[in-house]
């Protein structure tokens, strides 16, 4: 499910707050209550590689989201997930804690001596508070809160959805439309008068 699958008026892209994710999508996954409109798709990320979500999970720019079950074990068919040192608390407007944004990383290869790309992740998870008053609101349901989370993937140097290279880049430096149209021109500097 890609673009192709969201119903949004013209002009409306899907860009929510951290806080947003939290409370309007993942808690209503978690609690098992209808939210509308259901845009953000299930996907088991583990066996896909980063470049493979595009049409699987909800395109926003270079952006796509998706729920995943919580696994460890964050090991794709090319490389693996490695969480980041830095946990962030999510916190609403009312300075309340709702969940935990952990950062990863996407590395080509086997643990530990993978090689760096530029995807990155970012995982969401719901705060055991937020946890227990909803348990407390459906007491007849136990909350599982390590069984769902959010993800959002996007490569950071801004490529275009499903550009990754595999292989080694370029090291050339990439050139602008000018200078192709330039390059295109022919070479007899005889040719080529300029005014003064």
């Amino acid at each position: 499910m890609g673009d192709s699958g969201v119903n949004l008026p013209p002009g409306f892209q899907f860009d929510p707050t951290d806080e947003e994710l939290i409370l309007h999508f993942l808690y209503h996954k978690v609690a098992r209550l209808p939210f509308n409109p259901n845009l953000i798709p299930e996907l088991d990320l583990f066996p896909c590689d980063p470049w493979e979500v595009n049409g699987k999970a909800l395109s926003s720019g270079n952006r796509w989201y998706f729920f995943s079950q919580m696994i460890e074990n964050r090991v794709t068919e090319n490389g693996y997930w490695k969480q980041l040192d830095i946990d962030e608390p999510v916190v609403t407007s009312a300075t309340k804690n709702v969940g935990i944004k952990k950062n990863l990383v996407f590395f080509m290869g086997e643990t530990p001596g993978g090689i760096k790309t530029d995807w990155i992740m970012q995982e969401y998870h719901l705060s055991n508070g937020l946890a227990a008053v909803s348990s407390k609101r459906r007491e007849n349901q136990k909350l599982d809160l390590n069984k769902w989370v959010l993800c959002c993937i996007q490569e950071r140097n801004g490529n275009c959805p499903g550009s990754y290279h595999h292989g080694s880049y370029d090291d050339e430096p990439e050139l602008s439309f000018l200078d192709e149209v330039f390059l295109s021109m022919d070479d007899d500097g005889d040719e080529i008068s300029f005014a003064n």
